[in-house]
């Protein structure tokens, strides 16, 4: 130990440096998927209904709440049946077309058509959505390949549309 008696710790705090740092923090959670509302329950109740926080799902860089083990393990078995589309973003936002983007939602504000769920950011877009809902769909699949790739909206503006309307 000679000639190291000064310098014990600093081997210790390196190593206890790199673990704080190394460990995953609050922001590197999942987001919360549909605000935690249960997928499922769109389908099987045929309403939205709260998830609970201690019945959750990982899937898709989010967390998926229901309201019981029972839909939980449904959509664990065929997430893709039960998740909204466009990742649960804003169908009518994913339509548009110029300035298609992703936006929130109102878990209210919702429709199935041919089997698949589909998000509005509140329930007057929801209404425009489903106006010419085959020809929104076909434009929003269209769409979502570029903008799933675009950073979230809120407002119903795109980020840089938004800054412009101020």
């Amino acid at each position: 130990m000679a000639g190291h008696s000064g310098r014990w710790w600093f081997p210790v705090a390196v190593c206890a440096l790199f673990l704080l740092a190394a460990g995953p923090s609050r922001g590197e959670e999942a987001k919360l998927a549909i605000s935690g509302y249960d997928p499922v329950a769109y389908f099987t109740d045929g309403k939205p209904i709260p998830g609970q926080s201690q019945i959750e799902y990982a899937w898709h860089d989010a967390r998926w709440r229901f309201s019981s083990a029972a839909h939980r393990d449904l959509f664990a078995r065929d997430p893709d049946r039960y998740a909204p589309q466009y990742d649960g973003y804003c169908a009518m936002g994913v339509s548009l077309e110029t300035e298609a983007h992703k936006d929130a939602v109102d878990p209210q504000a919702w429709v199935i058509v041919n089997g698949k769920l589909y998000l509005a950011y509140n329930r007057h877009w929801l209404e425009v959505f489903s106006e010419n809902i085959a020809e929104n769909i076909a434009r929003a699949d269209g769409n979502w390949p570029s903008v799933k790739e675009q950073p979230v909206s809120y407002d119903g503006y795109p980020n840089n549309a938004r800054a412009a309307k101020k």
